[in-house]
């Protein structure tokens, strides 16, 4: 039995129709992220499932139970939200205290469960400050405590990063996935931030414009995208698209180069296509060329380090594309090389429906 499923949900605000039919089947202990541009109703599906929306038709079960219409507290869930949230008359402990007050817990359960989740946290050093006298990285881990001493059926993050700093993003991310891990328990999480997506996501489901695009494991949706919107989403830098018509045996592109497409001869010749590219599938060309690679000479436009990584950008294609290199292969702009790109992960798009061929 999974933990929730959601059956043809429709939100509407008036007019706006925010959540188009949604169905959703999450097992229990998956953590599921629901990632997408603003305003794709990812948020919307979360406060539908919390029950701080009502739906405007649908079924939503959480342990099996039907809970369409049932208030918040009766369904089992805790949440953590964008602005922490948390009451700043009351010190750490009694924060992370408050719903099993509320729900009359002893207070010997009350004291152990409050530890637990602070040990877990790293904040056990924290529980007589107040809020204000907390960084916002502890305030988020106070937010994440008060939701994890309720051991729910189902634990729900609304954007709970997006107030942090780089830094502390990628430290609290961690901190969550360790978390998951420990716990075990189903998680729903909602982020527009596709590298929080991808390295947090035991199953992804990528939203537009209030419906799923597509769903599935992360490295499925990297690597099999369905659509143009799939491919250009996921990834960081992100897929090059280069405009083409195709040929019996590969794709002619918009400068007149032509780029053989292995094991594709079932393709349509003569169809307008987009060929998606990722810059790691770019690389500099060796004395030898594998098979189902092509070797194209290039000249360097730009080059930007990141690190022990650098994106260099060059002409390809009768438009300019994004490479993802070694630190040390490309020393500047204006220099001529030759670049491998790889045929056989690259992928063919109809150029008006958008779909993958």
């Amino acid at each position: 039995m999974s933990d929730l499923k959601i059956t043809d949900l429709h939100k509407h605000y008036g007019n706006f129709h925010a959540v188009k039919g949604v169905s959703l089947d999450v097992q229990a202990g998956e953590f599921t992220v629901l990632v997408g541009p603003s305003g794709c109703g990812k948020s919307t599906l979360l406060r539908c499932i919390a029950g701080l929306e009502e739906t405007s038709s649908g079924r939503i079960e959480i342990g099996g139970k039907d809970v369409t219409h049932a208030r918040p507290r009766d369904r089992d869930i805790a949440m953590v939200f964008q602005n922490y949230a948390l009451y700043p008359y009351l010190n750490v402990k009694d924060n992370i205290a408050f719903g099993l007050r509320a729900r009359k817990f002893a207070e010997t359960e009350i004291e152990k469960r409050v530890k637990r989740a602070s040990d877990m946290l790293g904040i056990g050093h924290l529980l007589t400050r107040f809020p204000r006298e907390l960084s916002g990285g502890q305030r988020q881990r106070v937010a994440i405590g008060r939701a994890i001493v309720r051991d729910a059926i189902l634990y729900l993050f609304d954007e709970p990063l997006s107030n942090l700093d780089a830094q502390l993003r990628d430290d609290m991310r961690v901190e969550i996935k360790r978390l998951h891990q420990e716990l075990g328990r189903t998680m729903i999480y909602v982020t527009h931030d596709q590298i929080e997506a991808m390295t947090l996501a035991d199953r992804i489901v990528l939203l537009r414009d209030g419906v799923v695009e597509q769903q599935g494991s992360p490295l499925d949706l990297f690597e099999r995208p369905q659509t143009r919107f799939v491919a250009g989403f996921l990834g960081s830098p992100k897929m090059n698209f280069l405009k083409g018509t195709l040929t019996r045996t590969g794709v002619s592109l918009a400068d007149g180069r032509e780029l053989v497409l292995p094991g594709r001869e079932s393709l349509r010749s003569g169809q307008a296509v987009l060929l998606g590219v990722r810059p790691q599938h770019i690389a500099l060309a060796g004395k030898t060329v594998a098979k189902g690679h092509e070797r194209i000479p290039v000249t360097i436009e730009l080059v930007q380090p990141t690190g022990s990584r650098v994106q260099v950008t060059l002409p390809l294609g009768g438009t300019s594309v994004i490479a993802e290199l070694g630190a040390h292969e490309v020393s500047r702009p204006g220099e001529k090389t030759f670049i491998d790109l790889d045929m056989t992960r690259a992928i063919v798009i109809d150029a008006v429906t958008e779909k993958v061929l």
